[in-house]
């Protein structure tokens, strides 16, 4: 019997988010709207890769897995969905989701050509995508998910994250204590 291959930090990561959604997904006896959003999440990135190559649904669910509440891991599962995906606010609307949740994943999804500062003030207004939005860049500027990628994609994003967290009232080093990262 041959012994597998060592698991990279971050391919432990990667199962243990797995795990921890299966985990829940067993545990619950009927369908919840969390149960929605994963799966719409799940099918609305399905084929897409990150920067580093790994399955992008990775993203969301790690970010869910750094918030507290249903209504935060709704918004955590569907916060990159209306900006990458054919997914539109009105369809989320059309699945059930509340209106609350619909202006959260509204407020983090930044817009083609929109300023960085225009987007962090439109997350700063709205208190359930501020805490999402700081799992979120909690999760991309992650020293562990970042050391695959060069020396300057790693100094450009962590640029970007820095300038993010500023324009949320906090600091990237903040954000990253807050996550325990």
């Amino acid at each position: 019997m041959s012994n597998p291959a060592p698991k990279t930090p971050l391919a432990n990561t990667l199962v243990d988010v797995q795990a921890s959604v299966a985990d829940y997904m067993l545990a619950t006896p009927q369908a919840s709207m969390l149960d929605v959003a994963v799966n719409l999440a799940r099918s609305a990135h399905a084929g897409q890769r990150d920067k580093l190559g790994v399955s992008y649904i990775c993203h969301p669910l790690a970010v869910m897995r750094r918030v507290t509440t249903d209504d935060e891991k709704i918004v955590a599962a569907l916060h990159d969905v209306v900006e990458d995906t054919a997914v539109t606010l009105d369809y989320l609307r059309a699945l059930g989701f509340s209106e609350h949740i619909v202006r959260a994943v509204g407020a983090i999804t930044k817009k083609q050509g929109e300023p960085l500062a225009e987007s962090m003030a439109r997350v700063a207004a709205d208190p359930l995508a501020l805490i999402v939005k700081r799992a979120d860049i909690s999760h991309n500027a992650d020293p562990l998910r970042q050391a695959g990628l060069s020396d300057e994609a790693r100094a450009r994003l962590t640029e970007k994250y820095e300038r993010s967290a500023g324009y949320l009232g906090t600091t990237l080093e903040e954000i990253l204590a807050q996550h325990a990262v």
